[in-house]
């Protein structure tokens, strides 16, 4: 048509484009400005400007290519009912998968092919592999899907992958053989056959999955809990694994353990839906539950515990570092995120005139008492006869709210994440506190690379089996609730300490904010936990089941949700945690992390 515009014209012919890749005319294409997704035949690829920049064209394209050929090559129902449960073996799963539909796609087209690598370069610039130092920070997803994509198509990794690749391409090209994944590129049950083998030989699975038991439909029924689960979302959301591979490269399942954790008290509108467990339903006769309260009690006994808590600390940041370097790094932090602490702070503006909106005051003139009303004075002096008017002030609903921020401080966090997930907490507490909403900013991470004095003692001990959690952990208070942001403003520049930033521990993290928010006397209270990555601490995972972190981490989450008040919220960059929290958004870029913290904060203050 005449009027349309050169980006409508744009849009048009990269729908038909997807539509004849797929073979599938009912495809649907949109522009966003958020993060790709594909839901279905809806595509959403980004939306570049009204000038078609060569780059930002070239991105769609990629994105665009990329999902319809899922569509053409990929069985979402087969993938799903034979991927592995476990966190770190499920992404690695998802990512070469996602390999092979685009290797077999771009075979022969090498305006696909180029198309793709645009997209695989936007994916790499939030990934960890490109910042990584060590093994450790490298997740395999990302680094296997790209060797994968090296065996099939001959493509080297992007520039921007290639350091952290070479941190683990030695010890995953000793450990099995990836060459034998393109005898199978055209028959995906095959193919699945063979990852499944490749992911026993890097031992993120127990044992090994036989061909016929791939073949098997009955192995629906072997399904674990979060396996169901994820069959019950969206088909092709897992197949977002390849663009969400920043899980840490370690398979780790949590389960939690209560030995740290203080009283608690439980809502009893939270108690409606517990299935049959013992617990503080409220019914008549029951005790009430104080927070002072025995912890053991009430606490959850998950099968997860620590070798030992003698070198675990919780420390105040002033502790670790003195005043005058709080107040250099605090100054390093501002220099470095100048730009955008004025975007932020716009919307954390945003978010104070709504809440001061809900908070505004409201009154009963007229009233036979209560607080004189001066603007009526007058009438009474003109008129002597007319009797003084008082009024009432109507109560809000607004409850009194404590809101604690829980930020991971692991390695993977280095660089511009941790920085953007300082100054944005730092905002937030500064526009909370206008407000009169006290805000608690938390840290976790652990004292030592691969276990510390936690080991050292394990191995004194003669390497007892099942030990459980093998690291000294550390948490870190930069605010209180109680204390003004101008006091702990400084604090927040500790997170740019070089070597602090280590291994996270996420399950008793969260148990740890959870025990101080429910010691608060807040009416409301709301734990919003910021995080890069599974949980990942090599040591603990070197000698339990490659699931023994996130098993507990998932069961503390499922606790927290089904059983407590505390309203729980993640937002996780570069790193699917919806599969874990039921109120949770990902983001790819850290640059987002701000508004998105806002964003998350008004909608729980906006539900009623």
């Amino acid at each position: 048509m005449a009027n349309e515009t050169p980006l409508d014209q744009f849009k048009a012919v990269l729908s038909g484009t997807a539509r004849a890749i797929a073979e599938e005319p009912e495809v649907e294409l949109a522009f966003t400005a958020d993060a790709p997704s594909q839901s279905g035949k809806h595509i959403k690829v980004p939306m570049p400007a009204r000038a078609l920049p060569a780059e930002q064209v070239a991105e769609a394209r990629g994105f665009a290519d990329g999902f319809a050929l899922r569509l053409k090559h990929h069985d979402s129902a087969m993938h799903l009912r034979h991927a592995p449960a476990e966190a770190v073996a499920r992404a690695v799963f998802d990512a070469v998968e996602g390999a092979r539909v685009e290797a077999l796609g771009s075979r022969g087209y090498a305006g696909i092919a180029d198309n793709l690598g645009h997209a695989l370069d936007v994916r790499l610039r939030a990934d960890p592999i490109t910042r990584a130092r060590t093994r450790e920070e490298v997740p395999l997803s990302t680094a296997l899907s790209l060797m994968v994509r090296e065996a099939l198509t001959g493509k080297q990794a992007p520039a921007a992958a290639v350091p952290g690749l070479a941190l683990v391409r030695e010890w995953i090209e000793q450990r099995t053989d990836l060459s034998s994944l393109a005898l199978a590129l055209d028959d995906q049950r095959a193919f699945q056959s063979l990852a499944m083998k490749m992911l026993a030989e890097l031992e993120l699975i127990e044992g090994e999955v036989k061909p016929e038991e791939a073949d098997d439909g009955g192995s629906e029924d072997e399904g674990t809990d979060d396996q169901q689960q994820d069959e019950g979302e969206d088909s092709e959301d897992e197949d977002a694994g390849q663009g969400e591979g920043q899980v840490d490269a370690r398979g780790e399942q949590q389960q939690s353990d209560s030995d740290d954790s203080e009283g608690e008290e439980f809502g009893e509108d939270s108690m409606d839906d517990l299935d049959g467990e013992a617990g503080e339903d409220g019914d008549d006769g029951t005790q009430p539950v104080r927070p002072n309260r025995p912890s053991g009690e009430y606490m959850p006994q998950f099968d997860y515990k620590p070798w030992t808590t003698q070198f675990d600390e919780v420390i105040a940041a002033t502790d670790l570092c003195d005043a005058d370097e709080l107040a250099r790094l605090r100054g390093y932090l501002d220099q470095q995120l100048a730009h955008l602490q004025s975007a932020v702070s716009k919307l954390a503006n945003r978010l104070q005139r709504r809440l001061m909106a809900q908070q505004s005051r409201s009154w009963d003139f007229d009233q036979d008492e209560g607080m004189l009303d001066a603007a009526r004075l007058a009438r009474v002096v003109v008129n002597p006869t007319q009797s003084l008017s008082y009024k009432i002030e109507r109560e809000t609903d607004f409850r009194d709210t404590v809101v604690t921020l829980l930020i991971d401080n692991s390695g993977s966090m280095r660089g511009r994440p941790i920085g953007i997930a300082a100054i944005s907490a730092d905002i937030l507490a500064r526009t909370l506190e206008r407000c009169g909403v006290k805000t608690e900013i938390l840290g976790f991470t652990t004292r030592a690379w691969k276990g510390g004095q936690s080991r050292e003692t394990w191995l004194a001990a003669g390497r007892p089996p099942q030990p459980g959690r093998l690291n000294d952990i550390r948490h870190i208070v930069y605010k209180k609730a109680d204390e003004p942001w101008r006091r702990a403003r400084n604090n927040l520049g500790l997170m740019m300490r070089e070597g602090l930033l280590k291994e996270n521990i996420d399950g008793e993290a969260l148990l740890w904010a959870h025990n101080r928010l429910i010691a608060r006397p807040e009416d409301r209270r709301i734990l919003m936990v910021i995080s890069d990555g599974a949980p990942v601490d090599d040591s603990t995972l070197s000698v339990n089941s490659g699931s023994y972190l996130e098993r507990h981490l998932r069961q503390v989450i499922g606790w927290i949700e089904g059983k407590s008040p505390v309203e729980l919220v993640a937002i996780g960059i570069g790193h699917d945690v919806t599969r874990y929290y039921a109120r949770a958004v990902t983001i790819m870029d850290a640059e987002q992390l701000g508004g998105t913290i806002i964003e998350q904060l008004a909608a729980l203050f906006d539900t009623p």
